[in-house]
């Protein structure tokens, strides 16, 4: 446990508030709302009079669901340094799992975009006392007297409060104990059961003083945030780690397509970039493989010395493509396409994959770029932070990953048994995740446990690694390798059908196309991994808000 006052989650922003007064927080990207540490401070204070005023206590529950803005930022902050604790719901989910989340976790305050709230009703969520709009704070819907509660009446009681009005020197957060629980983060992985994750703050502040002390973020840092607030990755990093520096983030509020992030990238020229892998490999697909599939580049490419220019080339206009002033990206929530990091990684584009989950807030593994991080892997388990072992090995060193240290939950909020279930006999959090470690403490992910298929002869088959090769096939969007009653697999395959319409393909031409790539894809297989039937599926697949598909959609498809 952090015990020490510089790494105390709440007095981290209580310095920063003070240090960084009147440099910019947090703005709403596209639009002319930019604040200050100092103004965002103030609706802090006006948030804590808020809760004060609906009764709230030590360690009480109070949710946020909406897109990432400067009021979704605020509450957070508000809550965990009141005392209470935050409920974050990802904006994506449907309103019957929110109302779940909200009943589950017993929240007693909701702020919430107004276009969440379309499918609520305040009588479905007994517990909350308002409902408040994450747009401009506006009550929603009420069970306490609206006059108490109302904008004018906060106003008016933060200016009774403070006459003279908020400055640095005022902010002051009562302490509180990295021991105590921040945050109940509900999953939302690929396996369809959604858990609440109890996230004590020194979970948070482990991630926070890694960011820090890797120099991932600084004070004048700028932050491009598109991954959502309420998921753990985008939340340690790109607000609560940059936030904690000095640093100035700029919330995208809008479905984060490679177009908006390219315009964002190129306007704000970020220092860093978080990123999960399907958002680069969109990138690289659109403008990197044309460029290196036309003759004599692909010529080239194939001469040493000469393709040192070619890479250079297309590595400057990728990194200026990016904004051209960040020092590494970095990936992660789910597997990266090895083609694609392969490519980046002859090109020295300045990339590093990380490794973690919700249940450590997320970060496990991570080796900065510039520290040397090895191709395929991971990373390292975090100095001084986290460690990693892998359980159950088979003769190549694969078994399940297994992690201790500052970043681990408590356990699971009201599911003991999942809660047992998730730890080994000797306190080891169970990641569901297959990898093995190098001689040097490198991290590899083969895939995970659920996931892993049976070979006829009892081979085991890491239906993520086919798909890689899939995805890599032309015409193709994503893929889904899946095993029949038979033991065969079978490929669920979406087509990208703008390129399939930019050729003029018919669907008869796709099918043989199909063909050729399983084919293909076979010649660089194993026996026992052979696909023995592609099927087209009309439209991409559903997925998580850290884009991994959620498979269990599907198991019953073949």
């Amino acid at each position: 446990m952090m015990t020490e006052e510089k790494y105390n989650l709440v007095k981290m922003y209580e310095r920063s508030f003070k240090e960084n007064w009147e440099l910019p927080a947090v703005t709403d990207y596209g639009t002319d709302v930019t604040l200050t540490y100092g103004q965002l401070a103030i609706n802090i204070e006006k948030l804590h009079i808020l809760f004060k005023e609906c009764g709230i206590k030590k360690n009480d529950k109070i949710a946020v669901m909406g897109r990432n803005n400067s009021n979704w930022v605020a509450v957070f902050l508000a809550t965990i340094t009141y005392g209470a604790i935050i409920v974050p719901i990802l904006q994506d989910f449907r309103a019957n799992d929110a109302i779940h989340i909200i009943n589950h976790s017993g929240s007693k305050l909701l702020f919430i975009s107004d276009i969440n709230w379309e499918g609520i009703e305040l009588d479905q969520i007994p517990h909350v006392l308002a409902a408040v709009s994450l747009n401009d704070w506006h009550p929603i819907s009420l069970a306490l007297d609206p006059k108490k509660i109302n904008y004018d009446a906060i106003a008016a009681l933060y200016k009774k409060k403070h006459p003279e009005g908020y400055w640095a020197d005022d902010v002051h957060f009562d302490e509180r104990g990295n021991d105590q629980i921040g945050s109940i983060n509900y999953t939302s992985g690929t396996t369809g059961f959604s858990k609440g994750v109890i996230t004590p703050l020194n979970a948070l502040a482990g991630n926070v003083r890694y960011g820090m002390e890797a120099n991932l973020t600084f004070k004048g840092a700028r932050h491009v945030t598109f991954l959502p607030l309420a998921h753990a990755y985008g939340c340690a990093f790109d607000f609560l780690c940059c936030l904690a520096a000095g640093g100035h983030t700029y919330l995208v509020g809008r479905t984060p397509s490679p177009k908006i992030l390219l315009k964002a990238f190129a306007e704000v020229k970020p220092t860093i970039i978080l990123s999960v892998p399907l958002i680069l490999e969109k990138i690289y697909k659109k403008m990197i493989v044309p460029q290196i599939q036309k003759p004599p580049v692909s010529w080239v490419l194939k001469v040493p010395f000469l393709d040192e220019v070619v890479c250079s080339k297309i590595r400057e206009q990728l990194v200026q493509a990016f904004g051209g002033e960040f020092k590494q990206m970095i990936i992660g929530g789910a597997p990266l396409n090895p083609e694609v990091e392969a490519f980046l990684t002859r090109i020295k584009f300045p990339m590093s994959v990380g490794y973690g989950m919700t249940e450590c807030a997320p970060l496990i593994c991570f080796t900065p770029y510039a520290e040397g991080s090895k191709q395929f892997s991971c990373g390292k388990p975090l100095p001084g932070i986290m460690e990693v072992r892998i359980d159950d090995p088979n003769a190549e060193g694969i078994g399940e990953v297994v992690v201790r240290g500052e970043n681990t939950m408590v356990g699971y909020y009201k599911n003991p048994q999942a809660t047992k279930d998730s730890f080994t006999k000797d306190g080891w959090l169970r990641t569901g995740d297959l990898g093995q470690l190098d001689e040097d403490g490198f991290l590899y992910i083969k895939g995970r446990c659920k996931t892993m298929l049976l070979g006829p002869s009892g081979q085991n088959i890491y239906p993520e690694e086919i798909e890689a090769k899939i995805n890599n096939m032309p015409y193709v969007l994503e893929s889904l390798v899946l095993q029949q009653e038979d033991n065969r697999l079978v490929a669920l395959v979406c087509p990208d059908y703008n390129e399939v319409d930019a050729s003029g393909m018919t669907p008869d031409e796709l099918n043989e196309q199909m063909e050729e790539a399983r084919k293909q894809v076979n010649s660089e297989l194993a026996a026992y991994e052979q696909i023995a039937i592609v099927k087209l599926y009309p439209h991409e697949f559903e997925k998580t808000p850290k884009k991994s598909i959620k498979r269990f959609l599907y198991t019953n498809m073949v």
